[in-house]
């Protein structure tokens, strides 16, 4: 038996493992579908118009990181990596490869691809990885809870200008961006102290900087802008859920469940991080004062229109992309 093979069986019985034990909360959470019946079509709208702009946010990062002329293969291949990486295990490294493969057979030129996936991807994800920064204020203050969807568009508005502003900061000085890795490294290395220190964090995150500058060149703060709104966009999908349930929680709570949330749906022990998702965003929620009941609707409310209903929509635009463009091969699938 081949190393692959024994790799994908290994990964197959920890993810079977996985889902066995959190299926009592997995089950509890898809049970709850019929109360989905008792709120608001229009929340449900909402929800929908909120992911859709998120998803378009990200179709611009794409674009402008491959410096693509059609959005054609940007949208469908980042829609069907998208749905791939969630129905098998190690899902990031699949869907990754799989757009790449299919970028290079929609014309983009193989190291524009490369390149480009990089660049936006750091972007990104530097970006969701600050977002916990910014609650910190608002949870260290004893902010009030805000009640109202206007108040919560305030709010929601107030973070994107601070993501912007912090984004800015970062890309135009190496000072903010040193001292944070220099923080991190030191949170770590305290942290685990039985383990082997970090070391040379500030420069990586220095260097991951510049190659995300090179790549998107004077456009970069579109692409902030972008990744910004990718972000605040889908973060307002959960809150809108959250509304919808008849919860009111402190909006900087919740901005921390969304983070944990995004962690836990990264992790490669189960595809998309079923089964974490719903556990780790259930038992936050309810950390920040949303009775179990509602916790769990809204829980499944933000899983029906981010995580389920995105998977056809993958596989209809591998349908489409490769009638236009011909077939792509995962590279999973090659072993």
């Amino acid at each position: 038996m081949g190393a692959v093979a024994v790799r994908r069986i290994v990964l197959l019985g920890i993810t079977g493992a996985s889902l066995y034990l959190l299926a009592p909360t997995l089950t509890g959470v898809l049970g709850s579908f019929p109360r989905l019946a008792d709120l608001s079509p229009l929340w449900f709208a909402a929800m929908l118009l909120l992911q859709a702009g998120s998803y378009a946010c990200m179709w611009a990062i794409q674009r402008l990181a491959l410096r693509a002329d059609d959005w054609g293969p940007v949208v469908t291949s980042q829609l069907a990596a998208n749905a791939f990486g969630r129905i098998v295990p190690g899902g990031l490294a699949a869907a990754g490869a799989l757009q790449y493969s299919m970028l290079v057979r929609g014309g983009v030129p193989a190291a524009r691809a490369a390149s480009g996936m990089t660049a936006s991807s750091v972007l990104v994800f530097g970006i969701l990885l600050a977002l916990p920064l910014l609650a910190l204020p608002a949870i260290i203050g004893g902010a009030p809870v805000n009640r109202g969807l206007e108040t919560a568009a305030l709010a929601g508005a107030a973070l994107f200008v601070l993501i912007f502003i912090g984004g800015v900061v970062a890309f135009a000085t190496d000072r903010p961006l040193a001292m944070l890795g220099r923080g991190v490294q030191g949170i770590r290395n305290r942290l685990l102290r039985g383990r082997e220190p970090l070391r040379g964090l500030p420069e990586r995150l220095l260097r991951e900087r510049d190659v995300v500058r090179r790549t998107l060149g004077q456009r970069w703060w579109q692409a902030l802008l972008y990744a910004g709104g990718r972000w605040l966009l889908d973060y307002l999908t959960l809150l809108a859920a959250l509304i919808a349930v008849g919860a009111n929680p402190r909006p900087s709570l919740v901005l921390l469940s969304f983070v944990a949330a995004q962690a836990l749906g990264s992790l490669p022990l189960t595809p998309g991080g079923l089964g974490f998702v719903e556990a780790g965003l259930t038992g936050t929620l309810a950390l920040a004062g949303v009775p179990a009941g509602q916790a769990v609707v809204a829980t499944l409310a933000y899983r029906l229109v981010s995580f389920w209903l995105p998977l056809p929509a993958g596989g209809i635009a591998a349908v489409l992309h490769r009638r236009r463009y011909g077939a792509a091969e995962p590279a999973s699938a090659r072993g």
